[in-house]
């Protein structure tokens, strides 16, 4: 397993270049002009000393390098010496943002909090009740519960979030008003006042998003529950005298588990993408509508900086995914 994983993170890296080459050179591609919001009243050498200073004046690969350096050796080192006081990249120019004038992953890791409050929290409620209900509708087929949590998982697997989103709005913040229909960004928890605050404004969002989530999951959990319940080693469990708790939660369960471990560790990066259709609708101001307004404003370097974390995170998690198969079916061997 430890040769399969060293292997895995040595390919990791070839794979990683190649979709940042990709990622920039159809990033390149975009149309639009950073100087174009610059006022008019702005010579015109301030603006191609402007130029200059954001790199747009070098050719594409020398523009490459450049970023490739900023992202895996100066920003590292950056955090270095936030961590423990040195001065490692001192005078290193870093990833800046053609809309803010200030480092990319200052402005990531500012609004990546809001992103894990609610859409972190979100995902794994919405793996809590994802598979409970996903064993036991495999384990009850065509029960009452099975017909009700395939109606219920349905809907919200259809419903697209802006459409509940605003929904749950109507109801519960307009005419009930139970909850905030806006998410308040400044909000600050430091007792426990201000944590029930957090809770109640974070409700209606994850409730949204928790519900897509349990939709999928549920869904992949009772077909492989249900492949699983046919097999021969089941029948032969409950021939040796097994307690029917023990059959279907041990060794059904591990079992049905490595599919299901795919969806989930492939759903990870997701949490720290954002939920950029919920983020807009209760106003979250968190990684996905820093994308959205990044696109908006042409900020190539934030764009182009957020999807490559993206880009890693999947093949880390990838890599968590299948090292988690070994551990759950023992024969599976990588060595």
């Amino acid at each position: 397993m430890l040769t399969f994983t060293i292997r895995r993170l040595v390919l990791a890296v070839p794979t990683l270049l190649f979709i940042s080459l990709v990622i920039f050179l159809l990033l390149q591609l975009a149309p639009g002009d950073p100087m174009a919001q610059v006022p008019l009243t702005v010579p015109p050498e301030v603006k191609q000393q402007m130029r200059e200073a954001l790199g747009l004046g070098q050719p594409i690969h020398i523009q490459y390098i450049k970023w490739i350096k900023q992202f895996f050796w100066i920003e590292p080192l950056n955090g270095i010496d936030a961590l423990f006081g040195t001065s490692l990249a001192e005078g290193q120019l870093r990833v800046i943002s053609w809309q803010t004038r200030s480092p990319v992953i200052d402005i990531v890791i500012q609004r990546l909090p809001q992103t894990l409050w609610v859409v972190g929290v979100a995902y794994v409620v919405g793996i809590l009740i994802a598979l409970p209900i996903g064993i036991i509708s495999a384990y009850r087929q065509y029960s009452i519960f099975d017909q009700a949590g395939t109606f219920i998982t349905m809907i919200g697997f259809s419903v697209p979030p802006f459409f509940s989103g605003v929904l749950v709005i109507v109801i519960f913040s307009v005419q009930l008003g139970w909850f905030p229909s806006i998410y308040d960004t400044m909000h600050v928890v430091d007792d426990w006042a201000s944590f029930k605050v957090q809770i109640w404004q974070m409700f209606l969002p994850v409730m949204v998003l928790a519900l897509q989530i349990t939709s999928q999951i549920s869904r992949f959990m009772r077909a492989s529950m249900l492949d699983n319940l046919s097999h021969d080693y089941v029948r032969t469990a409950r021939a040796k005298g097994l307690s029917e708790a023990s059959v279907v939660l041990v060794h059904v369960l591990r079992n049905s588990m490595i599919p299901v471990v795919t969806v989930i560790a492939l759903g990870v990066p997701s949490i720290f993408g954002g939920a950029i259709i919920t983020e807009q609708v209760f106003k979250v101001n968190g990684i996905g509508q820093l994308l959205i307004t990044a696109i908006q404003a042409n900020d190539l370097p934030m764009v182009q900086t957020l999807t490559f974390i993206f880009a890693i995170l999947i093949v880390l998690f990838n890599l968590i995914a299948d090292v988690l198969y070994g551990l759950l079916d023992p024969r599976i061997r990588y060595d």
